[in-house]
């Protein structure tokens, strides 16, 4: 049986600041912005595989920060680096940001072949690297 789907278009995230995250995934991951929704506001960037479309929440002051363990939603989102020395290479470079808070450094990814890293970006959006 074949699947009915292709892998994923987009991803859309509702953050606070849409300006700090936009910027982080620029100027972090070179992603390129690809459009965008003055009147919602709204940004669109990729890595020219995937599209992130980042919406800012309606009153950012009074939104509910998410809660992975606690709240029904994306728990998290996971990019491939393509390598591990990509993957390390990303960590280091994350782990001198101030705008990124890194929730653990690069190590075996259960009981794979593979590694990752988990981190949290502007907007409190919880990112998972992978070497894949």
């Amino acid at each position: 049986m074949t699947a009915k789907t292709m892998g994923a278009h987009h991803i859309g995230l509702t953050v606070p600041d849409i300006e700090a995250t936009r910027d982080f995934f620029i100027d972090a991951l070179n992603f390129k912005q690809v459009g965008g929704q003055p009147d919602y506001p709204a940004f669109f960037v990729s890595d020219g595989t995937i599209m992130i479309t980042l919406w800012r929440a309606e009153d950012p002051d009074t939104a509910i920060p998410f809660d992975r363990r606690c709240n029904i939603g994306l728990h998290h989102l996971c990019l491939r680096t393509g390598s591990t020395e990509n993957l390390h290479a990303l960590h280091r470079e994350l782990a001198a940001r101030d705008d990124v808070s890194i929730e653990f450094s690069p190590e075996a990814a259960g009981s794979s072949d593979r590694q990752h890293m988990m981190c949290y970006i502007p907007g409190n959006v919880r990112i998972e690297f992978i070497d894949a």
